[in-house]
């Protein structure tokens, strides 16, 4: 079973994925917060409910640009509710709701001026 033998089905029950609308966290938060919250989220999210393997999926989507997240969640078989995947559901119908601050960045996320070095 590919994505491409599904298509019919897929094309009735899913939407088109789009960039989530702006918003603005409680607080003004740094990149490596938002990281950390995001890494928590993940690594908790399945423990909630749902299959591992559409959490693995989810995650692979928000990180990714508009038309890989499509190519993910279509082949996958996620049906989305919210169009900026916060609210989808797997073909069983147990749903999986993702935050905004793991979809996008708040407008308010600090900018870091101070330059950091890596070993390279």
């Amino acid at each position: 079973m590919g994505c491409a033998g599904s298509r019919d089905k897929l094309d009735e029950t899913s939407k088109k994925i789009r960039k989530p609308k702006a918003w603005k966290h409680s607080e003004a938060i740094t990149r490596e917060q938002l990281t950390k919250m995001r890494e928590e989220f993940w690594d908790t999210a399945p423990h909630y409910g749902g299959r591992k393997e559409i959490w693995d999926a989810l995650r692979a989507a928000a990180e990714a640009d508009l038309t890989l997240a499509q190519t993910i969640v279509d082949c996958v078989g996620i049906i989305i509710q919210n169009p900026d995947l916060t609210i989808c559901y797997d073909e069983r119908g147990a749903k999986y709701e993702l935050p905004k601050y793991v979809v996008s960045e708040p407008t308010n996320l600090i900018r870091d001026s101070r330059k950091h070095i890596s070993n390279v």
